[in-house]
């Protein structure tokens, strides 16, 4: 992996050098645009608005452009000198409660990796916060943007996650929401125990990408049959969600009988392993050639 961002974070006046390094990774599918006439790729370019003419990525600036349509070109000189400690220093300014922590606030995770010199200083901190059960609250500028952000311990790695600043987040005020809506205690104890039966220890492995596995599938069964239209192509009829007003104590009851008949999501997930599996050792390899001439067409 290749660092994005090289400097120290400091509390108190202990200072860690580190690495910046993203901890997300782009999504499994990406896609071409293409003209629908005769499907050559589209190219966008970088032109000059007076000329038309493309202008290569050196002989491009960034500028502020005030009201008056006047602009300033800003240098990078001027970005790093605009506040030098700011541009290679994270200061945590306070520690909080993990529980106190909005999650609406975390927008992007990174991790923190010391280099030489920052091992002891690191450990000391990930350590002292597990122990605490602290998460570390400062600033950081990344290229051109300051950002708020949060720094926990992960298992043996210190994570950064960037969070949104207050006035970034829209307040539920302007939506419609009920408020004198009376829930029964029958109700009540149906959605609870709903809530438990469906309560299961967090594995986030558990989780896939359904809807993209199944759109890759069909991607690949296109890519054989070059461009005929797939056997099964016919239209499915999607239930649409009733708006009319329900017998909720009705619907609760439906929820947990189903739920009851239900296979555990563990179940579930070591079926869809042994599935994978099987198919894998089928296809003898297949599967990867499919996604290349899928992508190439």
């Amino acid at each position: 992996m290749k660092a994005i961002w090289n400097g120290t974070i400091s509390f108190g006046l202990v200072s860690i050098p580190i690495q910046l390094f993203s901890a997300s990774k782009p999504s499994k599918l990406s896609f071409s645009m293409m003209d629908s006439k005769d499907h050559a790729k589209i190219e966008y370019k970088r032109v000059n608005a007076n000329t038309g003419k493309e202008v290569a990525w050196d002989d491009i600036v960034k500028s502020y452009e005030f009201d008056d349509g006047s602009f300033v070109v800003v240098t990078d000189e001027d970005f790093e000198k605009a506040d030098p400690k700011a541009s290679k220093t994270m200061e945590i300014e306070q520690f909080i409660d993990a529980d106190e922590l909005n999650l609406m606030l975390l927008e992007k995770p990174y991790f923190l990796s010391p280099v030489k010199g920052g091992e002891k200083p690191y450990i000391l901190l990930r350590d002292a916060m597990k122990k605490s059960d602290k998460v570390a609250i400062g600033r950081i500028t990344i290229r051109t943007k300051q950002s708020l952000g949060v720094i926990f311990p992960k298992d043996d790695a210190l994570v950064l996650n960037l969070l949104l600043y207050a006035d970034e987040i829209r307040s539920s005020e302007a939506l419609d929401l009920p408020k004198e809506i009376k829930v029964t205690k029958k109700e009540m104890d149906l959605a609870i125990s709903l809530i438990d039966g469906l309560t299961a220890k967090w594995k986030h492995e558990d989780f896939e990408d359904d809807y993209s596995n199944a759109l890759l599938e069909r991607i690949q069964a296109k890519a054989k049959l070059k461009g005929e239209s797939l056997p099964d192509d016919e239209e499915t009829e999607v239930e649409e969600t009733s708006t009319n007003v329900v017998d909720i104590m009705d619907l609760l009851k439906q929820s947990i009988a189903a739920k009851d008949k239900k296979p555990s999501q563990s179940s579930q997930s070591t079926a869809k392993s042994k599935s994978k599996t099987a198919k894998q050792s089928k296809s003898g390899g297949k599967t990867k050639s499919s996604a290349n001439k899928a992508k190439e067409s």
